[in-house]
């Protein structure tokens, strides 16, 4: 089987995300190889796999925070690296602890102001321009509350705000739907699409479940057992294609408008490398 259905061109311009022939193993055991992609502004990618298939390892990877073991990566045209203002960052929900002292705008003030070298000082139009940032995540209303007394639908309303102070070109989203009711993961999910809609940030998504945002999707790259496929959803997304990939039988099932994957094995059920995943027979997940 190719190990891409196809490279398509997204939105116009020039390419947010260039990744080239990229290999990457993790001791003596290869995550993948030769992955190529070009995300372009605007476009919406979702990445899928197992448990330890390196999903969350690419956008370390991205960040400058992974080394490759071959090939290259360019974000807007530049190599990777550390502390890119052109790459925002949305992180799986972690609840904060209860009796933590910080407001809700001070964390989001911390994407605001975390650029800057040493102690970070406020500049006039700091509280003006983090105004912004909550008023687009809907977070106005409980800006001066502690962040250890919100709900994690609310803490990761802050994130994302954190996340878009730089306006990014690329935001990078490693599981950010993860322990929110579903009416929090269509919040979130709404935000992060406004963004790449209105500024044309092209968004890479990481996540176990694709119900939440199989209509926003252009393409999936989805990665198991060192190979990938990358293509539309339709093509991506069938018993066929995945049991392929996979090598074992996996059924692609539909209930309603959402999809069910089953019999997918996880590639690594003992992992230790920072890849909050979830695998073995996703049920309502791809």
């Amino acid at each position: 089987m190719s190990r891409a259905l196809r490279q398509a061109q997204g939105p116009s311009g020039s390419p947010v995300l260039e990744i080239a022939d990229a290999g990457l193993h993790r001791g003596d055991r290869e995550l993948w190889s030769g992955l190529d992609l070009t995300v372009n502004p605007g476009e919406f990618i979702a990445v899928l796999g197992p448990s330890g298939s390196g999903k969350t390892t690419l956008l370390r990877s991205i960040l400058g925070l992974q080394p490759l073991s071959s090939g290259t990566i360019r974000v807007a045209d530049e190599p990777v690296h550390r502390g890119n203002a052109r790459i925002g960052y949305i992180p799986q929900q972690r609840s904060l602890a209860p009796d933590t002292s910080m407001r809700a705008r001070d964390l989001v003030a911390l994407g605001v102001q975390g650029s800057r070298f040493g102690f970070p000082i406020p500049h006039r139009g700091d509280r003006a321009k983090v105004d912004r940032l909550l008023a687009s995540v809907g977070a106005s209303h409980f800006a001066e509350r502690r962040v250890g007394l919100l709900s994690g639908g609310e803490q990761q309303r802050l994130r994302v705000g954190q996340a878009l102070a730089d306006e990014p070109a690329l935001l990078l989203c490693d599981e950010p739907l993860s322990n929110l009711d579903l009416a929090n993961q269509l919040a979130v999910t709404d935000i992060i699409d406004r963004q790449r809609r209105e500024r044309e940030a092209a968004v890479l998504f990481v996540t176990h479940d694709i119900n939440p945002i199989l209509g926003r999707v252009d393409r999936i790259l989805y990665i198991a057992g060192g190979r990938f496929l990358l293509g539309t959803p339709d093509e991506v997304l069938q018993t066929r294609v995945l049991t392929e990939l996979y090598g074992t039988p996996v059924f692609v099932l539909r209930a309603g408008d959402r999809l069910v994957v089953v019999g997918v094995p996880d590639a690594e059920p003992h992992h230790d490398h920072g890849d909050h995943e979830h695998g073995h027979a996703h049920g309502g997940a791809a």
